[in-house]
C-alpha cells in the first residue's frame, strides 16, 4: 500500500464562516489554526497548503479567561534605541480587537513560509459584515 501525497492540482478549497460571539480566544485559535492547515481533510498532506479560507466575524465579542484582560502584554520594537512598545489586551480588543484574533491564531501556524502563506487566508473581522459574500462561506459552530 503506498502512502497519498495531495498535489498542488487536486487541492479544492472551500470558504468558512465562524461566528466568534462568546469563544474563548485560544481555544477558537486553535481550531481555526487547523482549518487553515487542512488538518480536518483527508487529503491532508504536511507539506503542502491543503487548508480552507476562514472568516471570523464579531472579533470584537471574544472572551478571555482569567485576567487577561489586564495582565496580557503585546510588545513589539520600533528599531530604535528604547523603542520597546507595549499594549494591554484590553486597549488593543477596544481599537483593533482582529489583531487580537490574527496574532493568536498566527502563533499557531508554522514559522516558514508555508505557515504564512496559510496565515493569507485569514480575514478577521470586529463586526458582524464581512466582504466576502460572493464566495458564499459556509457557516460552522466550533464546539469549543
Amino acid at each position: 500500500m503506498k502512502t497519498y501525497h495531495a498535489k498542488p492540482g487536486e487541492i479544492e478549497r472551500e470558504w468558512v464562516l465562524v461566528d466568534a460571539t462568546d469563544l474563548t480566544l485560544g481555544r477558537l485559535a486553535s481550531e481555526v489554526a487547523q482549518i487553515l492547515k487542512g488538518k480536518r481533510k483527508p487529503q491532508y498532506s504536511p507539506h503542502l497548503d491543503v487548508g480552507d479560507f476562514v472568516i471570523i466575524v464579531n472579533a470584537s465579542k471574544i472572551k478571555v479567561t482569567g485576567n487577561k484582560l489586564e495582565g496580557k502584554r503585546y510588545f513589539h520594537h520600533s528599531g530604535f534605541p528604547g523603542g520597546l512598545k507595549e499594549v494591554s489586551l484590553q486597549s488593543l480588543l477596544a481599537k483593533r480587537p482582529e489583531r487580537v484574533i490574527e496574532h493568536a491564531v498566527k502563533g499557531m501556524l508554522p514559522k516558514n513560509t508555508l505557515g504564512r502563506a496559510m496565515g493569507m487566508k485569514l480575514k478577521v473581522y470586529g463586526g458582524p459584515d464581512h466582504k466576502h459574500e460572493a464566495q458564499k462561506p459556509r457557516k460552522i459552530t466550533l464546539e469549543v
